[in-house]
């Protein structure tokens, strides 16, 4: 089977599959089905947990510098309040789906489906509680209200790992009536994450929860031991990351790509990324820059300034932007939701913490070499990088903003990092304010999304600022 067939079959299969009842809808179709089929579900969720890291990533990537407006001033560059009304539909619609087929496995006594459902469910409900910190769940997803109660952003917080501790529970239990399908071969797969792998599951899980444990590293709940405990029984170097690269269409990246090659202006690199990357800021180019960025017509890599917009008409290659053939970005590059690199950089910082250098410097060295590997990046170069003095600085002269800086390279394009950058209160080297930015300080959050303030006004919580730190943050 090729792969244009097995695209127009998963499309079959994504629209055939009607999700249950959302509290954002107005409307009840009659004919909708109440159940909707368990392993189309699950495809569709898979398929859209990964599209909605993205959806995130193209707000948080212009907080973090990876990309920049090719229009002076805007929105998202500058730090002025954004409606995000679309990536929080987006994800309250996941949230709804994966708490469906939750509910029907678990009628079902199909516990592996069931575990899955409550670490999809984490997942988006993460990114939720990342971006705005309060929001509904407890009332969100019983279709008894359309103006559902807020969590408070501690409670949310628990919410997650409360989920992702239940999955993994269930995912270890034994007598599942029903197991997930392992596709071989090329036959269209259910689970377009993992593939039905219990274990691939549970290392993911297990990830996600070091994660959120390590976001926590203001607070005096921090426990360093418990995010190494979490680390111990994620991806190891042979693990499959949590990834998909089945798309109805092409990578969203990658259509980023397209659209500004068709001069729908999109996919502009910020100068504080090419230049953290090409040797300007550091003194030494990073291998990566070509795998991720394109050549101006001056044959070399030039990012522009948030805030600055373009210099000329945007239409002359002045400026680098994500490539048609990146790694992140061609037509069916992978997109990530965690990798083990990031695992690994999460074990330097916790047990840079736990005041282990030794086991930190090894990690902050690996979580290096295997996003290069993976990159595709040639053996010589990644050693040149690696053994470079200012990255093998040695145990003894680690700092949090060596690893802070070298995972910001390795998770191009990944939300997590807007949540490093303020955990971290932009710690990078050479990062700077927006030009024009509408505050004097760095953003910390988002406003509430339109589509929550005229339907659920009244339970809205209020928000000061977008330099208000959320509860993690402070």
């Amino acid at each position: 089977m090729n792969k244009l067939t097995r695209n127009m079959l998963l499309m079959v299969l994504l629209a055939s599959i009607v999700s249950c009842k959302k509290y954002l809808d107005v409307n009840t179709n009659p004919n909708s089905p109440t159940a909707p089929a368990i392993n189309g579900l699950l495809t569709r969720i898979t398929q859209n947990a990964a599209l909605n890291v993205y959806r995130v990533s193209n707000i948080t990537s212009y907080y973090t510098q990876y990309l920049a407006s090719p229009n002076a001033s805007s929105p998202t560059d500058v730090y002025e309040p954004i409606d995000a009304s679309s990536a929080w539909t987006s994800l309250y619609d996941n949230m709804t789906d994966a708490y469906d087929l939750e509910k029907i496995a678990a009628s079902q006594g199909a516990t592996q489906y069931q575990g899955v459902a409550k670490i999809l469910l984490a997942m988006d409900l993460h990114l939720v509680h990342n971006l705005w910190g309060s929001a509904p769940y407890t009332e969100a997803f019983s279709g008894n209200t359309l103006t559902p109660a807020y969590d408070g952003e501690e409670s949310i917080y628990q919410t997650c790992v409360k989920l992702l501790t239940d999955g993994i529970e269930l995912l270890k239990k034994t007598g599942s009536t029903r197991t997930i399908p392992v596709a071989s071969g090329s036959a269209v797969r259910v689970d377009l994450i993992h593939n039905g792998s219990t274990d691939g599951w549970i290392r993911t899980a297990y990830g996600l929860r070091a994660r959120l444990l390590n976001q926590l590293s203001k607070t005096p709940q921090y426990n360093a031991a418990n995010v190494l405990a979490d680390v111990d029984a994620s991806y190891q170097p042979s693990s499959k990351d949590a990834f998909i690269t089945v798309f109805n269409v092409r990578n969203p990246w990658n259509q980023a790509a397209v659209n500004n090659a068709g001069l729908l202006l999109d996919g502009w690199l910020s100068s504080y990324y090419v230049d953290a990357m090409d040797g300007s800021t550091f003194g030494f180019a990073d291998p990566r820059l070509p795998l991720t960025a394109s050549l101006t017509r001056y044959n070399d890599y030039r990012g522009t300034r948030n805030g600055a917009g373009r210099v000329g008409s945007g239409t002359q290659k002045d400026e680098s932007y994500i490539s048609l053939t990146g790694y992140y970005s061609s037509t069916s590059s992978p997109l990530y939701i965690i990798s083990y690199e990031e695992v690994k950089f999460i074990e330097a910082e916790a047990a840079f913490r736990a005041n282990n250098k030794t086991r930190a410097y090894a990690a902050y060295l690996e979580g290096i070499r295997a996003n290069m590997n993976k990159m595709g990046v040639a053996a010589v170069d990644r050693d040149a990088y690696v053994n470079n003095p200012a990255i093998s600085v040695g145990e003894a002269n680690l700092t949090l903003q060596h690893i802070f800086q070298e995972k910001y390279k390795a998770l191009f394009l990944m939300p997590v990092t807007w949540d490093d950058a303020r955990r971290s209160n932009y710690i990078y080297q050479g990062f700077q304010l927006p030009l024009n930015a509408v505050e004097n300080t760095y953003i910390r959050r988002l406003v509430f999304p339109s589509v929550e303030t005229s339907r659920n006004g009244k339970n809205v919580p209020p928000v000061p600022d977008v330099t208000d730190r959320l509860w993690w943050d402070k």
